[in-house]
């Protein structure tokens, strides 16, 4: 095998083991020890970061901030891939925002000239429009972490109804629509999952009180609508094509939809009683999208947001 194919696969293979012993890669790589101890010499002076323990159950280790193996693009995937973390800029806030824009930084930096001219024409022709929005999201790494490792969280949240005030959530997952960024997560508070905003998250900590966090493994981006609404009401609705198509650009609805083969749709879900005046609210925006059969107390609410609008506009 050729020394530079050898050093390409060792790369590879030491970020992949992370441990390992130099008589293992000697075996795998059908070569001796001593050209082994030369490669990985090599591998230190290219940046891959090393580290040996001496001893019985010594070896080689690789750091934890390991720097990963070169990968070949095609000019068409260097492109796209460039565009799709180019993308990310229209978003106040990011959950990896000095990594991605490092990142962005070097993977241009490295093209070739001609790639980059090539770039550098399309960033005036090709976009991907989100809304701006003020104010940045400062927990979104917290959240994040804690969806992955399962954690709960203590944070202090501003809503329109309670003003600022303490909560005990468990993330799921976050996503970002229409330019703001939502966190899912088992609220503590309320017994049930909500949808948080996450740009109204001022803080997140792992929770001081040690709450043993729930099983929420199996709750995945997709599934948000898997647990039992606490208090429910029915919640049945006819849309249009138009306002199915209204609902289907809002992630967190998507699940509850409906749709029929020539593009309409209905709505029939139990949601709990508490959210009621959010759909109010959605739902009056939806206009002759949307007709809400029940319940009455959702309809008497849109009801009386109307009459308040007709008032104002007297």
């Amino acid at each position: 095998m050729p020394k530079s194919k050898r050093l390409m696969e060792l790369m590879m293979t030491v970020n992949r083991k992370r441990r390992f012993k130099v008589q293992e890669l000697a075996d795998e790589f059908g070569v001796s020890k001593r050209t082994i101890l030369r490669d990985l010499q090599e591998l230190s002076e290219l940046g891959v970061p090393l580290y040996s323990e001496v001893g019985p159950h010594g070896g080689y280790q690789v750091v934890r901030e390991r720097v990963l193996p070169p990968i070949a693009f095609t000019e068409e995937e260097a492109v796209s891939m460039f565009f799709a973390v180019h993308a990310l800029r229209h978003y106040a806030s990011l959950p990896f925002e000095t990594e991605s824009a490092s990142a962005l930084n070097k993977f241009y930096l490295h093209m070739p000239g001609d790639v980059r001219d090539r770039i550098d024409g399309m960033k005036h022709r090709v976009d991907f429009v989100t809304p701006a929005r003020r104010g940045d999201a400062p927990c979104l790494a917290a959240l994040l972490d804690a969806a992955v490792r399962q954690q709960v969280l203590s944070i202090v949240y501003v809503s329109a109804e309670e003003g600022e005030h303490d909560r005990r959530i468990q993330p799921v997952c976050i996503y970002a629509n229409n330019g703001l960024w939502y966190c899912t997560a088992y609220c503590f508070l309320r017994s049930g999952f909500r949808v948080f905003r996450c740009d109204r998250i001022r803080e997140a900590v792992p929770d001081p009180a040690g709450t043993p966090p729930r099983d929420l493994g199996e709750v995945a981006l997709s599934r948000r609508e898997a647990a039992e609404p606490i208090d429910p009401v029915r919640l049945r609705a006819e849309l249009s094509r138009a306002g199915v198509q209204r609902c289907e650009a809002e992630l967190w609805l998507a699940p509850m939809l409906d749709v029929r083969e020539d593009g309409s749709g209905t709505i029939d879900r139990d949601v709990p009683a508490s959210d009621l005046p959010f759909y109010a609210d959605f739902f009056l925006g939806l206009g002759m999208g949307a007709s809400v059969q029940e319940p009455e107390a959702l309809r008497e609410a849109i009801r009386s947001k109307l009459s308040d609008l007709l008032e104002r506009y007297k």
